[in-house]
């Protein structure tokens, strides 16, 4: 775990930059503490709303990276049971097995990409902008 957790930081850390990029932040915040906000409040009720879709976006992008990227579990740990080095073990004896588990993770990559769409789609009304 150690190791896709190095292995997955950067990008984890360029969606966080740039949805941080992507609000005003400093006017954001002094608008907040002006009306009478704790620092508590203004991390949990404007930056963290405003933050949602970049937080999701590098959740679901470490999730892609550590589930296709068996290599590096394959050659540093040869005897742990990850996904991605499960599907080349059992690829070597079967034949239907491996393409299933494929499209069945597929599939699970789509349908965390409709979540992350569904839930950012009140994102514009966060920022202030019309819905």
């Amino acid at each position: 775990i150690g190791g896709y957790t190095i292995f997955v930081l950067p990008y984890l850390y360029r969606a966080v930059d740039a949805g941080l990029r992507a609000i005003d932040l400093k006017t954001l915040t002094d608008a907040a503490r002006s009306l009478g906000a704790s620092w508590a409040a203004v991390l949990w009720r404007v930056i963290l709303p405003n933050m949602r879709a970049a937080v999701i976006s590098g959740s679901l992008l470490t999730f892609v990276i550590a589930l296709g990227e068996y290599v590096l579990v394959n050659n540093l740990f040869p005897d742990e049971r990850a996904f991605g080095s499960y599907l080349a073990s059992i690829g070597r004896n079967r034949i239907f097995e491996p393409a299933a588990l494929t499209i069945m993770s597929y599939a699970l990559t789509w349908v965390l990409v409709l979540l992350i769409q569904r839930a950012t789609r009140g994102s514009s009304q966060t920022l202030g902008g019309p819905r």
